[in-house]
């Protein structure tokens, strides 16, 4: 990812040892990189589900890996995709974090001057990942948002390079 180089960041670990950038947002402080963890904070693995049949009719926690990529690369840049289950386990997140509520992400959105502005705060400049033109994205306050698309509920892989997208831990699959 490309990093604003006028933040001072943190870092934190989870669980399978990745260490990540954090950053402090007004009050709140946040990961400034996708998770990749293939494991709860407690240790349990989570299941890798790889076929899009069997995606769709999980009614249990799961990631992937966009279109099953297995290069360290792009799952350190992109992370993983972690379905609705596997967030609402409440073990998700490194231990010591937590997946953000609904309030805690408009409390952000509020923080940055609205939903109409706070987008390119966020984002990673240029077109690294993000398909160009990356249009009015300045990652201001360091949060270095990224496109890692999503598996949608059919099993299919969208919007890689195009969007982000980011479930909360009081939001639905």
């Amino acid at each position: 990812a490309v990093f604003n180089p006028k933040i001072t960041y943190g870092s934190m670990t989870d669980q399978d040892g990745n260490e990540y950038k954090t950053v402090t947002i007004g009050t709140q402080t946040w990961m400034a990189e996708n998770l990749r963890t293939a494991k709860y904070n407690d240790g349990t693995a989570i299941p890798n589900v790889t076929g899009s049949d069997e995606w769709k009719s999980l009614t249990t926690g799961a990631y992937c890996n966009f279109k099953n990529a297995t290069g360290s690369d792009s799952i350190a840049t992109y992370g993983r995709l972690y379905n609705w289950y596997a967030v609402n386990t409440g073990k998700l997140a490194p231990k010591g974090w937590h997946v953000p509520t609904e309030a805690e992400l408009n409390a952000l959105i509020t923080y940055l001057g609205g939903e109409s502005v706070a987008g390119p705060k966020l984002k990673e400049t240029g077109s690294t990942h993000w398909v160009n033109p990356n249009t009015g994205a300045t990652n201001e306050v360091g949060f270095t948002a990224l496109p890692s698309g999503l598996r949608n509920a059919g099993g299919a892989y969208e919007y890689i390079r195009y969007y982000g997208f980011w479930l909360s831990a009081t939001g639905g699959s």
